[in-house]
């Protein structure tokens, strides 16, 4: 695997019938070797199932951890991850449970709001100003993480072309300055 490895972790949703997930693999794969995971498949959650409430409890019921224990079994080098809502959790997960991630962009993942122990690696976390789940401001300046905050948008902002574009304009710099390095 080469040293431009990125990870994408999808929503709960999955990628079956995901195609704004094409608006961040289109433009970052001339840079990176891309791998894109299904975050219900990695947790061995039905796809057939289609209610947001019982998905949200499959993940929450062991599905989370056994995300965790599959994605490391795939992953062994170092990698960039970028994780939509459940998928950003998963990633943070994995990185505390040893997954080699120099940098993660985390959009939506509002679950974060419980987490106490910080993953060693630099990150960028994004989340809608609207999204009433996201975590406070006492928890990032806790972790002394710099909040980023998508004005007058919902919990799926991540969903629309416009501010992917950004997104991955981001990502691809980071990724440019780190080469230079």
């Amino acid at each position: 695997m080469s040293d431009n490895s990125l990870i994408i972790l999808s929503d709960l949703w999955g990628t079956d019938n995901a195609s704004w997930i094409s608006y961040y693999t289109k433009p970052l794969k001339s840079i990176f070797d891309i791998r894109l995971y299904d975050c219900r498949k990695l947790a061995g959650i039905d796809a057939n199932i289609n209610q947001e409430n019982i998905i949200h409890t499959q993940f929450l019921e062991g599905g989370i951890e056994k995300a965790v224990i599959n994605l490391l079994k795939e992953e062994n080098d170092e990698i960039i991850a970028l994780g939509f809502s459940i998928g950003g959790l998963i990633a943070w997960r994995a990185a505390l449970a040893g997954l080699k991630i120099k940098y993660m962009c985390l959009l939506s993942s509002s679950r974060l709001r419980y987490e106490t122990e910080m993953p060693n690696c630099s990150m960028d976390l994004y989340y809608a100003e609207f999204d009433d789940f996201q975590p406070s401001g006492d928890w990032f300046q806790a972790h002394e993480i710099k909040r980023n905050i998508i004005k007058n948008e919902k919990h799926e902002f991540y969903r629309k072309n416009k501010f992917a574009k950004t997104i991955c304009d981001n990502i691809s710099a980071k990724q440019v300055k780190a080469q230079a390095d």
